[in-house]
């Protein structure tokens, strides 16, 4: 009762408090992220095995059967899939809900490392992916035009990097484009000509392609790494590789051989209205407001409209933000009907005085 009477006879006081809790309220609701699918941590992985020229009948017997021997043994493993294509076997596992994520991942961990001691010894290391809802997409940017696909392509590449520039954008992936690679065309008489073999031009090649440690470099203010690099980056560096040395003239490359950038044959397609397209799917930072990181990542994509070849168009597809929008503009409709209901109620039952206290004291609550 003391503290009663003492609310009462201090009403400004109480009146001020009131408002400085309601205005905290205001603040934190404006500072809260919104999300369309809030993160939660479940503790889901999925291990992913490369094995080059395997086919999928032995990825699933050599990569994927002992996986899942020692991921089942685990405790807290509800759940185990798996799908095992040409070149590699992925392994999908979940855990209990409640399980700890930190746990999860170190007896994961523990049973790949198990599991791969059966693996053929020529197996990469299995790789170890955390899933989370914050790593899907919450919007795709797709291109499509009649245009050269290397433009197109280097069109898709300045979008992705301008956009992962961006506040609250972890990633802009790109697909539907072909991978780059460097063609050498050999002319056949040439090679003869020189008496050199494609696995001499090969050989040189791969040779000439590789990162060289030298050591290190001490100099008394710390020690330093020491590399030779040899990485192919242009035709040009191609063309000047050594083959062979005749009656003093050295051979390279560019003298049997024609070298171009292109792409590898279409393993994988993306389409937009049915059109072929290069898309970019983002995805946000953790934690981050998806509306906010829909609107960066669009500022950028219009800003490169105007300066877009005529034949090229650029639209939006699999948008999270209008869904995460409409929740909360429902979510907030719904506490407004509640509270309206309620002080319906304490006004017919109590009065206009009382149904007024009651409303402004459950924002507070």
């Amino acid at each position: 009762m003391n503290a009663l009477a003492a609310i009462i006879s201090r009403s400004r006081t109480t009146l001020l408090l009131l408002f400085m809790i309601l205005l905290a309220g205001v603040i934190a609701r404006l500072a809260i992220p919104v999300e369309g699918d809030p993160e939660i941590d479940v503790p889901f992985f999925v291990i992913t095995t490369v094995h080059e020229g395997i086919s999928p009948e032995d990825a699933e017997r050599l990569l994927i059967m002992p996986l899942e021997i020692e991921l089942r043994q685990v405790d807290g493993v509800e759940e185990v899939n798996s799908f095992a294509s040409e070149n590699a076997g992925t392994v999908m596992v979940e855990f209990d809900a409640d399980f700890d994520l930190d746990q999860a991942l170190l007896d994961t961990r523990e049973a790949v490392n198990r599991a791969k001691v059966e693996f053929p010894s020529d197996a990469e290391e299995p790789i170890i992916q955390e899933q989370s809802t914050s790593d899907f997409p919450i919007l795709q940017i797709n291109l499509v035009g009649d245009v050269p696909e290397r433009m197109l392509y280097n069109i898709a590449l300045d979008l992705r990097d301008a956009i992962e520039a961006q506040p609250g954008i972890l990633s802009a992936d790109m697909s539907g484009q072909r991978e780059e690679l460097m063609e050498a065309i050999i002319d056949p008489t040439v090679l003869e000509t020189y008496q050199l073999s494609t696995d001499q031009i090969i050989n040189s090649i791969v040779r000439n392609n590789r990162l060289i440690p030298a050591g290190s470099l001490d100099n008394g203010e710390g020690r330093f790494s020491v590399k030779v690099p040899s990485i192919i980056e242009d035709p040009r560096d191609v063309l000047s590789i050594p083959v062979k040395t005749s009656d003093g003239t050295v051979i390279t490359i560019g003298d049997v051989a024609q070298v171009r950038r292109t792409f590898k044959d279409r393993t994988s397609y993306a389409r937009a209205d049915g059109r072929n397209t290069i898309s970019l799917q983002i995805v946000k930072r953790a934690n981050y407001n998806i509306l906010d990181a829909i609107a960066n990542a669009k500022k950028v994509a219009e800003e490169l409209r105007p300066r877009l070849p005529a034949k090229v168009s650029l639209t939006y597809s699999q948008d999270q933000g209008p869904y995460a929008e409409s929740q909360v503009v429902e979510l907030e409709g719904n506490i407004a009907t509640a509270l309206g209901l309620v002080m319906v109620v304490v006004v017919a039952a109590m009065g206009l005085r009382s149904g007024i206290i009651v409303g402004l004291g459950i924002p507070s609550s």
